[in-house]
């Protein structure tokens, strides 16, 4: 079981390599957000699970690179980079744009014959449950009112020019990936799918959020804690335990 082989992309940080897990967790960031936001949930679940944490380009390490334009070019990209991960059962756990990844990547790798072993989804509505949303066509403030709103971004960086012009061109383009996004028809997954929601989350209601059934043909599971859409900021330790759970229930 043990392998000591790293796969290097600019697509996936490893922060806590677990070379004899049984099992793979990818975890995909929010607009806006970077693999260092999963840092903690790595560091929890290792040695048990090995954590892979998505880099989108536009962020961090990939700040000179231009951000993806579409939801479905970021699902691509992201499956070629996991497939020498798929030696293990793989689960996929995405927030808010992060889930509409996952959910196109589990989709990609079933179609490839490697159906991860489950779909986490946390904070985002289904995917055909579509609302009209035109936030990445708002003025610089109106982007950093709606950041306000959710909450979740520590948005003291966004009072400084340099790093405002940094970040809010990378922001645009997530809002634009999400809100132009329109599922496509197809099989649905086969695999389990867990639904994660605040009870509060202006993003996602509770029967938005249980159409993700209508895209399995797996187990459905929905649970809520308390908390808006960065309710898992506040219970991080909570949820963390639920994933780990949930993969456990399913691969020991």
């Amino acid at each position: 079981m043990t392998s000591s082989v790293q796969h290097k992309s600019d697509w996936i940080q490893r922060y806590h390599p677990a070379p004899d897990a049984k099992n793979r967790l990818v975890c995909f960031p929010y607009a806006g957000g970077a693999a260092s936001y999963f840092h903690p949930v790595s560091r929890m679940l290792s040695p048990e699970i090995d954590v892979l944490a998505v880099q989108y380009p536009g962020r961090q390490d990939r700040r000179t690179e231009p951000p993806s334009a579409s939801i479905e070019e970021l699902a691509r990209h992201v499956t070629t980079a996991l497939r020498p991960w798929a030696d293990r059962p793989l689960t996929l756990l995405g927030h808010s744009m992060g889930a509409m990844v996952a959910y196109e990547v589990a989709r990609l790798l079933t179609q490839d014959g490697a159906a991860p072993l489950s779909l986490v989804v946390s904070g985002r509505r289904s995917p055909t449950s579509v609302r009209q949303e035109s936030v990445h066509q708002r003025d610089d403030e109106g982007i950093v009112a709606e950041m306000e709103r959710l909450g979740g971004s520590d948005l003291r960086a966004f009072q400084d020019p340099e790093l405002r012009a940094l970040f809010l061109p990378v922001i645009r383009a997530d809002y634009k990936a999400v809100e132009t996004y329109r599922h496509q028809a197809g099989p649905a997954l086969s695999c389990p799918v867990l639904a994660l929601l605040g009870d509060s989350d202006p993003m996602a209601s509770l029967e938005e959020t249980r159409a993700w059934a209508q895209h399995t043909s797996g187990p459905f599971e929905l649970r809520t804690f308390p908390g808006g859409h960065f309710y898992l900021n506040s219970h991080a330790v909570a949820v963390t335990e639920a994933v780990r759970d949930h993969i456990t229930a399913l691969n020991g």
